[in-house]
């Protein structure tokens, strides 16, 4: 072992001497957490060997109290990995990562399947009535026998044998997955001409040129396969044949035959799924999946899509209808095709709705939609925002917001980490360095925000486009559920939460984005300060609801080809390519639109296990965050004090200390009206007045 992984040189195994116990990025490197990971598995498992060997009779305290007290390094160790490998990798890191993702593995089967442990829960799980525990200690020791039982600790030796290898074997296959999007994604780029930039206005123009300066290309203008780059390139470019390359190519992460293909790492994971979820009593893996959500079963997540799904196709079809009339219109000699979508749905919206995107994103700076997040917040819950600029980052472009509550007292750290770079994977996501629990005094959580918005060339604020702003918002209602979690146990903390209700916080704190008074005091013009116009105000708000048909039938789309690949035979799936193309056509779906995320790059469902056969989560989360906000509306105040007590109090801080229904109830006072859905995305067909 070298002096930089001696443990006294490891800052990964060191107390850190940082604002706030912060890791200390700029002293961390990838040789750090190979040595980091042997000290904190060897750590864990000591702590879990000391439970299963406690000669004292099983109670609450020397069981489940002493599981949530152990691993403490392991968290925090891969809380700092993990956020750099999503965020800012490196070959080095990629590559420890594939270890990484196997020692994984190998550590947590035999804790998860040990059937001393297992018992000596099961044994507690039977006498709970009689221990005297509070409400959040009941829902900790069902939550925690749950883990164990759906883990397989209740198997044979052979079934554990053979389960721990499918584990170990997925573990690598996930990795896999994601380093193979993200080299398709990191390897493609079209370099603009200046007679490839017809269409293109000029905050796209000036995000293209920092995006090149990014990859060392001073100078020049790249599109690159981030969707913050892809998507309005194909609503503004007027060139026809370039946004059939750049839709090509983003719609080919992962399907191009070459070292980074993901087809035959996505037919053996279906394989490996489907003999896990058998080896646990289930016909599909779906089943085993949603035994375990707010929805329960395959049955009542279809029922759900498909009574989205029929009223979304019809709008896409009429309105496919009427952009076929406008490309003839102009004179156009070709059928729409889905390169064609986005460019023809907006010069229709600039007609009906006379409003386009590039009319606003002057006024969505990224800083003054960073400011309508913290404001909103503030006075829904009564938290207060400070920068501070002496918490060490892994990025010079992360920022770094204190937290604090009403009182004025510490509450978390929130890090926003925005801008694309090639060693960021795509997408938006919220993840945290360390999550809050009381158990053992009060710890504040480290939260993070990631998105992928383009960068404002030559010191140009970045310009964000209404997708972008709800994005923002959307990361932040997670960030907030992990900021203003108030619970004792770590397992139970934040967004520790069933899939299918984990994305209320988010999608509900959506709402707050395009309330006019919202964006009334934020919506500021970049250059001139001047706030958004009412006549411009009023045609975003009317235009919202436009093309809300594609957008529902992208999303239905893939949520039900996930549901497909994870209740059908694994056997009967021998060619992805070909089960997306039967599928497809099954449904009925519109040529002219695509799947939000073909499966080779459906990094949701295939790059782990959190989404497979749960991405239905988001429309199932819109249910209730459609119904949620109404609870505002109804009181006559976005901000109104009583409600916002109650949505603080039984969502956002709560975690997963409650059954969900109970907490929507509690915080509602009944259950969710589905077609508040419908109703949001003008999809519900409403009876002509009498």
């Amino acid at each position: 072992m070298t002096v930089a992984t001696q443990p006294q040189a490891n800052p990964l195994l060191k107390a850190w001497q940082t604002p706030f116990e912060t890791p200390p990025f700029a002293e961390i490197k990838p040789e750090h957490f190979l040595p980091a990971f042997e000290q904190a598995f060897a750590d864990h498992a000591a702590e879990i060997a000391a439970i299963e060997h406690d000669p004292a009779a099983p109670d609450f305290a020397n069981t489940i109290t002493a599981l949530e007290r152990s691993g403490k390094l392991l968290s925090r160790v891969a809380g700092v990995f993990y956020d750099l490998v999503g965020a800012h990798s490196n070959p080095a890191l990629l590559e420890i990562d594939k270890e990484v993702s196997l020692r994984m593995a190998r550590h947590w089967n035999p804790i998860m399947m040990n059937a001393v442990l297992f018992g000596r829960i099961a044994l507690l799980r039977d006498v709970s009535a009689s221990l005297g525990l509070t409400g959040e200690e009941k829902r900790l020791l069902e939550r925690t026998y749950t883990r164990f039982h759906r883990a397989g600790a209740g198997l044979d030796e052979a079934a554990k044998m053979r389960m721990a290898e499918i584990n170990e074997r997925l573990a690598h296959l996930g990795t896999a997955f994601s380093h193979h999007l993200l080299g398709d994604e990191q390897d493609w780029f079209m370099e603009l001409q200046e007679t490839d930039l017809a269409g293109l206005p000029g905050s796209f123009v000036a995000a293209a040129r920092a995006a090149a300066s990014e990859r060392g290309m001073a100078g020049k203008a790249i599109v690159t396969l981030s969707r913050s780059s892809v998507e309005p390139f194909l609503k503004s470019s007027t060139r026809r044949e370039l946004r059939e390359k750049v839709y090509k190519a983003f719609a080919a992460r992962g399907d191009n035959g070459n070292a980074n293909d993901n087809n035959e790492t996505i037919l053996e994971i279906l394989k490996l799924r489907e003999e896990s979820a058998a080896l646990l009593g289930f016909p599909t893996y779906a089943a085993y999946r949603l035994e375990d959500s707010m929805a329960k079963t395959p049955e009542a997540v279809r029922g759900l899509l498909e009574r989205v799904w029929k009223p979304a196709r019809a709008r896409a079809l009429r309105d496919r209808d009427d952009l076929q009339a406008l490309v003839a219109e102009e004179g156009g000699n070709f059928a729409l095709a889905p390169w064609d979508w986005r460019y023809y749905s907006e010069k229709l919206r600039q007609r009906r709705a006379n409003f386009d995107d590039a009319a606003i994103k002057p006024y969505l700076s990224l800083d003054h939609m960073i400011e309508a997040a913290f404001d909103c917040a503030t006075r829904l819950f009564g938290v207060t925002f400070s920068e501070r600029r002496d918490v060490p980052v892994w990025h010079p472009d992360v920022r770094v917001w204190e937290v604090k509550d009403s009182a004025g007292r510490h509450q978390a750290l929130f890090y926003g980490d925005y801008f694309a770079r090639p060693s960021k994977r795509s997408g938006a996501w919220m993840t945290s360095l360390r999550d809050q629990q009381k158990l053992d005094g009060a710890v504040a959580p480290l939260v993070i925000n990631v998105c992928n918005f383009s960068k404002g060339a030559d010191g140009e604020p970045s310009l964000l486009s209404p997708d972008d702003a709800r994005t923002l918002f959307h990361e932040f209602g997670h960030g907030l559920h992990g900021m203003l979690s108030d619970v004792t146990y770590p397992s139970l903390s934040g967004t520790s939460v069933f899939t299918d209700f984990v994305e209320l916080p988010s999608q509900l704190y959506e709402h707050w984005q395009e309330q006019p008074q919202v964006l009334r005091q934020f919506a500021r013009h970049y250059q001139t300060g001047e706030p958004l116009p009412d006549d411009l105000l009023k045609r975003f708000l009317a235009a919202r609801k436009f093309n809300q048909g594609f957008a529902t039938v992208e999303f239905v789309s893939s949520a039900l080809i996930d549901l497909e690949f994870h209740t059908q035979p694994a056997s009967a799936i021998s060619n992805v390519r070909a089960f997306e193309r039967q599928e497809l056509e099954k449904i009925g779906m519109p040529a002219e639109i695509s799947l939000r995320h073909r499966p080779t790059q459906f990094g949701h469902i295939f790059s782990g296990d959190h989404y497979a056969a749960g991405y239905y989560s988001y429309m199932w989360s819109e249910v209730m965050d459609a119904d949620a906000f109404g609870a505002f509306e109804e009181a006559g105040n976005i901000f109104d004090p009583a409600t916002a007590k109650r949505l603080h109090d039984d969502i956002y801080s709560s975690g997963g200390s409650r059954d969900p229904e109970d907490a929507y109830v509690a915080f509602r006072g009944r259950e969710p009206e589905p077609d508040a859905l419908l109703r949001r995305r003008g999809l519900l067909e409403t009876p002509a007045a009498a």
